[in-house]
């Protein structure tokens, strides 16, 4: 957990500072809060930043949870299009997108499950979409230690989408590539056909 940071329950309950200093800022955008439709508004703001924040109050031990496994399966395993929410923390608005990770497995492998929840535990951070592709690679090969890992992101960028540059077509794609990913073509772009079938078609 950062520091001074409150869990999420104690972040969101009725009355704290942070509802208070939401009323504040709306006041000071020229709104009324006690108006009908901002009744309430201030406290489900700070109950959404509380859950959109939650990762800061987990751990990647927390979510593995121990679900590792020996396994002798040494071929490329892909899990493709989980999805993706956070919040940027250059202007607190949202990116939204997909997650594509592969690993190659050294004589151990992790649940399924876990991958998404991974990718939910730094992505409910404020974040930046680069940092956050490295901090997903960089969780697995700790975790893992594989041959090596792979993990891309695809990502609209609300600040991109609402502010003055407003491109609606524009998505931003990062990369963490280690091991075999970084260092073989071949595997890399094994990946990359994967991910994106017919990729090299459209060439």
């Amino acid at each position: 957990m950062s520091s001074g940071r409150l869990d999420a329950s104690a972040l969101s309950a009725p009355g704290t500072e942070a509802a208070h200093l939401v009323e504040r800022l709306l006041r000071l955008l020229g709104e009324d809060p006690s108006r009908e439709g901002l009744r309430g508004t201030s406290q489900r703001v700070v109950t959404s930043l509380a859950s959109l924040t939650a990762g800061y109050d987990q751990t990647v031990a927390d979510v593995v949870h121990g679900a590792v496994f020996a396994e002798a399966y040494s071929e490329m395993v892909v899990v493709r299009n989980l999805e993706v929410y956070s919040l940027c923390e250059h202007h607190l608005l949202p990116f939204v997108g997909h997650a594509h990770i592969a690993y190659v497995p050294d004589g151990r492998i992790i649940g399924l499950s876990k991958l998404p929840r991974i990718v939910d535990l730094f992505a409910r951070r404020l974040q930046i979409q680069e940092r956050l592709t490295i901090e997903i690679a960089a969780a697995l090969d700790d975790v893992l230690s594989p041959l090596g890992v792979a993990v891309v992101i695809e990502a609209a960028h609300f600040c991109m989408l609402m502010r003055r540059t407003q491109k609606p077509a524009t998505k931003t794609l990062t990369s963490s590539m280690r091991g075999v990913f970084r260092s073989d073509p071949s595997t890399r772009a094994e990946f990359m056909a994967v991910i994106h079938p017919g990729h090299r078609d459209r060439r």
